[in-house]
């Protein structure tokens, strides 16, 4: 975790910006993006130089002789701003735009970008306060740009992107991801739930029952499980897509501060034709397909006429809600697993669309949880009630685990930043029970429940928890109505007797 003093240095980079005339919170966070990477480019450089010292190799890795001035190191000591201003937007940044797959997937994003800062007094503060923040420390970069991201949400605008991180990491525990696993989130925005299942799998003691077995039968610690699987997390593990290139920055320098240098990131509307016919392996299960999908995808939205033939073949809608789980379903492997958020109205919804995507859940695959999130999760949809779906790809539904899970009272602010106990934080040990038999679940006037897919087929394929939730109501006894009233005149003598005696008081 960052300690105060960085967070007050990133508030105070913020506000640089917002006093130099910038307050649209994601060029903000670009621009602050662009040049950490600038940062980390030339530390990465003076790594690679010190350890040529002793092998002969070459000693440059991204600067060449005649390229040293476009590192951090000399530029950022420029004393006058104005130099130092036209040298960054019209020689570093057009470098990194042309620096290409050189060991950083980031620099694929980088295409396209541009300097915003057009004061040379910004520019200076910007760069004094990037030089403070302790990006050598791989134990603190990530934390303190997931700090950075939480600004989208703070700021007021595109809270749509950050899914509250108690949030994440209870659904990451729903999956419990294996080290040499495939993951892919088909809408990944900033790519939280990306880096919530590296930082899962870097502390697997912290989280009950994820020491597993690997593959060959030995069992090992977090540790060696990340040094077996290396090659495999660093350019085969995680998949994102999205069609925000904005978004798809952000997620790369996200992942690459948490220690993913080259994840698999594309530009993409996952829903359209496009996007099966250039990565059919990942779009398609039956031809290869990921272990296992998180995602929060879009809610409410409305397609035109660009879906795929494939996802209208089992739902005959524009939907983005009700195509994106069947999408999930399309990418994954067969047993592959799935939560993904969903809004309230795909559990109860009465269209055809509705009926026949729960439907394919419950009789073409295994539905396994309907876990009910409290109302106001989703700073940006205020008032809208969401729900996390857990499911396998392939078999049929037996029963299905429910969780009503009532109370979430900590400010928005503060889930995106802890780990913080709360009613959620029941959720999933009472999954991993019901999932290791340990209990019934019989009781439906608990908050944990389950209920068989016989009864959910038998009313309408409902999923909604107050369907199947029973409240147990208390026979309350009341006092006669005469006793009442014989208690007020008791209590109206006494005070008529204390008000006589205040009276004889003042004469």
């Amino acid at each position: 975790m960052i300690n105060n003093q960085v967070r007050s240095d990133i508030d105070r980079l913020w506000l640089d910006f917002a006093t130099g005339g910038i307050s649209n919170p994601l060029i903000i966070i670009e621009q602050i993006s662009f040049l950490i990477f600038a940062r980390l480019l030339d530390m990465e450089e003076a790594h690679h130089e010190q350890n040529t010292l002793r092998s002969g190799e070459s000693p440059h890795l991204f600067f060449q002789v005649d390229q040293q001035t476009l590192r951090w190191k000399n530029w950022s000591r420029m004393s006058d701003g104005e130099a130092m201003l036209k040298f960054v937007r019209d020689k570093v940044f057009p470098y990194l735009r042309i620096l290409g797959g050189k060991k950083f997937t980031f620099s694929e994003y980088m295409k396209s970008i541009s300097l915003q800062i057009s004061k040379a007094s910004l520019l200076i503060l910007v760069v004094k306060e990037i030089e403070k923040l302790p990006l050598g420390n791989s134990e603190t970069q990530g934390d303190l740009y997931e700090y950075l991201l939480s600004k989208l949400t703070t700021a007021g605008i595109h809270g749509q992107f950050r899914t509250p991180r108690h949030i994440i990491n209870l659904m990451v525990g729903l999956v419990d991801p294996k080290p040499f696993e495939t993951i892919g989130d088909p809408a990944c925005g900033t790519a939280s739930f990306l880096v919530a299942i590296m930082k899962y799998l870097r502390k697997p003691s912290s989280i009950p029952g994820c020491a597993e077995t690997l593959k060959g039968g030995s069992k090992s610690n977090s540790a060696n499980q990340l040094e077996d699987d290396y090659e495999h997390i660093q350019h085969g593990m995680f998949h994102g897509f999205d069609f925000d290139a904005t978004m798809l920055r952000l997620a790369a320098m996200n992942l690459m501060l948490h220690g993913v240098k080259n994840p698999d990131l594309h530009y993409m509307d996952t829903l359209s034709k496009v996007f099966p016919e250039k990565f059919p392996t990942i779009a398609d299960g039956e031809k290869g397909g990921l272990d296992i999908i998180l995602s929060n995808p879009p809610f409410k939205g409305t397609l035109a006429e660009d879906v795929h033939p494939s996802l209208l073949k089992i739902v005959q809608t524009r939907k983005s809600e009700l195509l994106f789980i069947v999408l999930v379903l399309r990418m994954l492997k067969s047993c592959g697993r799935s939560a993904i958020i969903v809004p309230d109205g795909v559990l109860f919804g009465s269209s055809k669309a509705h009926l026949a995507v729960r439907e394919y859940l419950l009789d073409y695959n295994q539905l396994e949880g309907v876990i009910s999130l409290p109302s106001g999760i989703f700073r940006s949809f205020a008032g809208l009630s969401t729900a996390i779906l857990v499911f396998t790809k392939g078999g049929r539904t037996q029963d299905v685990f429910f969780y009503d899970a009532q109370a979430d009272e900590l400010p928005h602010e503060e889930k995106c930043l802890e780990n913080i106990d709360n009613d959620l934080s029941d959720v999933l040990i009472q999954y991993r029970r019901w999932r290791n038999d340990e209990n019934d679940f019989s009781d439906r006037t608990a908050k944990a429940f389950k209920v068989s897919a016989a009864d959910i087929r038998a009313n309408n394929f409902e999923l909604s928890i107050n369907r199947y939730k029973e409240i147990r109501h208390q026979e309350v006894q009341f006092e006669e109505p005469k006793v009442i009233l014989a208690r007020m005149q008791m209590l109206e003598i006494e005070i008529q007797r204390d008000m006589a005696e205040l009276e004889v008081m003042l004469r």
